[in-house]
């Protein structure tokens, strides 16, 4: 595939990914709510990596693994958020965002879903979304062993993601636990095990589609945004300023247990 062919694949996806958001964008005008993007996010990931499977000729083995693992990673997280969404309404950060503009700018409801909202996200899924993309596209070398043990750490980081958001839904089901922190199980070790493993996820696609070469290699720009993302910008941030105020005894937890990489906890 030539550089022109590359630019033309990628090109089109954005602006597919785009025309998504943008249908979604009407349904919250409708719902007068946006918190559901969270749950849709990874499914369009899912619809990047089925809308460059037929256009590209990468080796079949390694396009069936990316599309494959995206998919159980998407479909697994997204049901989880949306399913979160119903359960609890609105998200307080994005009803902060859209009462901020609305308050300080005049916005209305829709300006701000737009522009804050459903126009980044889908620049942010196609920019995340590069390993899967750029993955397909070589047809050589044929998958080896770099690209097996970045199968192996998405199969990792699935499962630590998918027992981390287990155990933080069975704590909250339970009445009992109102108002306390949750630091048992993977919680132990990380204070945030989900995000860990939606990191590790995506540097595993990452591995896969390094092993192609220097197109594959470049798509590393995908998990170093994720992992900013989770971990300097709108990820623990946000989540443990918001925590830190309902839970006095979150103060101690922080100090004791890892924000990210899950390691022993720290002795009193």
């Amino acid at each position: 595939m030539t550089l022109i062919e590359l630019a033309g694949l990628l090109g089109l996806n954005l602006v597919l990914i785009v025309a998504v958001m943008l249908g979604l964008w009407t349904l919250s005008l409708r719902l007068k709510d946006v918190s559901f993007i969270d749950g849709v996010w990874p499914l369009g990931m899912l619809f990047l990596a089925l809308i460059t499977f037929p256009r590209t000729d990468g080796d079949p083995v390694r396009k069936g693994l990316l599309l494959w693992l995206c998919a159980v990673w998407a479909i697994r997280l997204g049901w989880h958020l949306l399913h979160r969404w119903r359960g609890h309404g609105a998200d307080g950060r994005y009803t902060d965002i859209v009462e901020h503009q609305e308050k300080n700018h005049g916005w209305s409801f829709g300006k701000t879903a737009l522009l804050f909202v459903f126009l980044p996200q889908a620049f942010l899924a196609w920019l995340t979304c590069l390993p899967v993309q750029l993955g397909q596209v070589s047809p050589v070398p044929p998958m080896g062993a770099i690209g097996w043990i970045g199968a192996v750490i998405v199969v990792v980081g699935i499962a630590f993601e998918s027992i981390g958001d287990a155990q933080l839904s069975a704590f909250r089901k339970d009445p009992k636990n109102k108002g306390k922190v949750l630091d048992t199980g993977l919680w132990r070790y990380t204070r945030h095990p989900n995000y860990f493993g939606d990191a590790c996820v995506w540097w595993g696609l990452w591995l896969i589609a390094a092993e192609t070469g220097w197109i594959g290699i470049a798509s590393v720009l995908g998990p170093v945004f994720l992992t900013f993302t989770l971990t300097k910008w709108s990820g623990i941030g946000i989540t443990e300023k918001s925590t830190a105020k309902t839970k006095p005894q979150y103060a101690d937890y922080i100090r004791r247990t890892s924000a990210f990489i899950p390691m022993p906890p720290k002795k009193d």
